[in-house]
């Protein structure tokens, strides 16, 4: 086609076929809703080409281009103050999507091709997407909003200014320490965000997988607590393996983040690990009627904010104190002493432990004794949450419970014998 068509005459096409779609968009709007809105599918077209025409006449100079803007832009002053005068409810959006189709028409003059028609299509996803982004809205507090936006200023503004070096006989790298810090925190506030998202929606095992994805240990406690009031012991005792399940996915995907060599080691036995756990997860569950596990769902309480700064720089600490205690075991006391450590930091979160072999991993220990010591440390983890669940959940639930984590438990360690 640039063969036969002059390059303009293709630039002019995409310009009307974008500002087109938004004057559709917009045209559909006024019809379903009845309400005053500026502009249809004609008036966008003829500002993204206005826009073109002034870009073109500019010589690239900015001037007249910006004096064509502000000739639009005077145009939905107008029409959002007959807006306001005629409605107790007047947005600005069609206003500004005036605006960005002025601008669509001079950044194809200018070869911005992409960037015109991401421009578009983001703003035809934001129009036709208001009612569900605006009941997303609902869903997070003001506290939500506020510990993410101080999650970010961490993240965007501290974290690439932090020192990427190691200092002192431990070798500590800040930047690395909460980067990790970073990533586990993300991964656990995506979770919580699929469940403000999927909140009184899906069933049981769709709780477990976004629980298990926060932390498998909180998702094990809250559902043992909230089988005491259920007849039924399967759903819980099967969510309840499909959480520690999916723990094994998130651990593989943290250790490959940071030690892509000892993912290699474990990421295989991992997934076959969490497959087997979701899948005699989901069977056991099933062993219930539907309409009982529907409402297990809407008791479910959603996990606790995980971006709390409080518990960033404690999670902080933990992998600092984590790196200074393996290296001394690791030097003091070989191989035994640190699957004895991975054994008891089953107990408590285990995330600050792996992590902190990850940096430790092919230096101060061999690969092959991470390896172990994480799988010691995830097996700990699950029998602890079988206990868990027997000392919070109904007898029948808990015992159920305690024999699946318990087999979980012993298939996490077969690798063992060939280490």
């Amino acid at each position: 086609m640039f063969n036969f068509i002059p390059a303009e005459v293709l630039k002019l096409l995409l310009v009307f076929f974008l500002s087109f779609l938004i004057g559709l968009e917009r045209e559909e709007w006024k019809s379903i809703s009845g309400k005053y809105a500026f502009g249809g599918i004609r008036t966008y077209p003829l500002i993204g080409l206005i826009g073109y025409s002034m870009a073109s006449l500019s010589n690239y100079q900015m001037l007249p281009l910006t004096a064509g803007f502000l000739v639009i832009g005077s145009l939905m002053l107008l029409s959002y103050w007959h807006k306001i005068q005629t409605s107790k409810t007047a947005g600005l959006t069609t206003e500004m999507v005036g605006l960005t189709t002025y601008i669509v028409g001079a950044l194809v003059f200018h070869d911005q091709l992409w960037i015109a028609s991401t421009l578009v299509i983001t703003s035809l996803l934001l129009l036709e997407l208001k009612s569900v982004l605006e009941s997303l809205a609902h869903q997070f507090s003001p506290e939500d909003i506020l510990t993410f936006t101080k999650f970010l200023f961490l993240t965007a503004v501290i974290l690439p200014i932090l020192p990427n070096k190691n200092f002192g006989i431990f070798e500590i790298n800040p930047f690395k320490t909460w980067l990790i810090v970073v990533a586990v925190s993300g991964i656990s506030y995506a979770s919580f965000i699929l469940q403000k998202v999927f909140k009184n929606r899906g069933g049981l095992i769709l709780i477990a997988i976004l629980g298990g994805a926060y932390s498998s240990t909180v998702t094990t406690v809250a559902l043992a607590k909230q089988s005491t009031s259920n007849a039924y012991s399967y759903p819980y005792s099967g969510g309840i393996l499909i959480a520690s399940g999916i723990m094994y996915f998130r651990l593989a995907l943290l250790i490959n983040l940071f030690n892509p060599q000892l993912g290699k080691e474990l990421t295989l036995w991992f997934g076959l690990l969490a497959v087997t756990a979701i899948t005699i997860g989901s069977f056991w569950s099933s062993r219930k009627d539907k309409n009982i596990t529907e409402s297990i769902q809407q008791k479910t309480e959603i996990s606790p904010n995980p971006l709390e700064l409080k518990a960033a720089f404690f999670f902080a600490f933990l992998f600092i104190i984590m790196i200074v205690l393996t290296h001394y075991t690791a030097l003091y006391l070989g191989r035994s002493g640190l699957y004895l450590l991975a054994g008891i930091m089953g107990v408590t979160d285990i995330d600050p432990f792996i992590l902190g072999i990850t940096q430790s991993a092919g230096q101060l220990t061999s690969f092959s004794v991470a390896s172990g010591a994480i799988l010691i440390a995830a097996s700990s983890n699950n029998l602890i949450k079988g206990i868990y669940a027997l000392i919070f959940s109904d007898r029948r639930t808990g015992g159920q419970s305690l024999t699946l984590l318990c087999l979980l438990a012993l298939l996490g360690l077969i690798p063992l014998w060939f280490v």
